[in-house]
């Protein structure tokens, strides 16, 4: 058993752990508003881009030149995965989910002979990966040194994904990241941006057609548009992230914070039951010797 001291020792040490637990979640907590109010902001512009888009596909399907960031190159052999992850961890399962996501689907690539490569955005998806895809990391982007995440560090990136696409160096590129919907629940996702793919609606409201002119032509505007749709994605992306980071960590670390008071709690009460039990010892030994005499 422990004595007294090591026993105080261990709870001197936990409640300083509960107090640094306490306020990371404070500051995660006063992090969360402004990163949630960013991601929801950007939905409504990715999504009505993603319509625009979506209208313009429809129309240039039966045409001739298509623009390869929508039509694709031909081929689907070659894969790239951007896995996007925080710069820290403490954040419960947030780092772990997307990091699942993108080896399942690397592996299931594999399986069907496809050459995978992986661009890691965050260090603890390289730290997750690293270990069974180390040779198939092509770039890991670092944004420990961003305070505030602006569209250009996700226009850096979109930049670099089309180079490396007009470069012939994939076919297809898949983001993944962890899409916000609260406190506790962050979904992980995977999303085509090359070539641009635009899911159909489900509803009969949303399958309505909608004819639109153009000026200039749908092939002129798509080239435009395309390239700033991957940047936009992955702005959406890097936000929702950003979103579900502070979420997944003001839970973790209410979590540590509970746990770090039922440990006291429980230390409390076997510091009290050794200390009973050395007292009575030594009023037994204290009486025993006066009766000896």
């Amino acid at each position: 058993m422990a004595s007294l001291k090591e026993l105080r020792n261990r709870i001197d040490s936990v409640k300083n752990t509960q107090k640094i637990t306490k306020a990371m979640q404070m500051v995660a907590a006063a992090k969360l508003r402004r990163a949630q109010d960013a991601a929801e902001a950007a939905r409504p512009y990715s999504e009505r881009m993603d319509a625009v888009l979506g209208n313009l596909a429809a129309a240039m399907a039966t045409m001739p030149g298509a623009p390869a960031l929508l039509a694709g190159n031909g081929k689907s052999d070659r894969h790239l995965l951007v896995v996007a992850t925080a710069e820290r961890g403490l954040c419960g399962g947030f780092n772990s989910s997307i990091s699942k996501l993108a080896r399942a689907k690397a592996l299931e690539l594999k399986a069907q002979g496809k050459d995978v490569k992986l661009l890691c955005v965050g260090k603890k998806g390289y730290d997750a990966l690293k270990r069974e895809f180390r040779s198939d990391i092509v770039d890991v982007v670092d944004l420990s040194a961003v305070r505030q995440l602006g569209f250009n560090d996700a226009h850096d990136i979109g930049t670099k994904l089309i180079t490396m696409f007009e470069a012939d160096e994939f076919d297809v590129c898949t983001i993944f990241y962890n899409k916000f919907e609260s406190v506790i629940s962050q979904v992980p996702t995977a999303q085509q941006i090359i070539p641009a793919f635009f899911p159909t609606a489900d509803n009969d409201e949303d399958k309505t057609v909608h004819v639109y002119d153009y000026e200039p032509d749908e092939k002129a505007i798509l080239n435009d548009l395309l390239p700033r749709n991957v940047s936009v994605q992955v702005f959406k992306a890097l936000l929702e992230n950003g979103a579900s980071e502070q979420g997944a960590r003001m839970s973790a670390m209410d979590n540590a914070t509970r746990n770090a008071g039922e440990m006291i709690d429980s230390l409390t009460i076997l510091y009290n039951r050794s200390r009973q039990a050395q007292i009575t010892k030594e009023l037994i030994e204290i009486i025993s010797g006066a009766e000896a005499l």
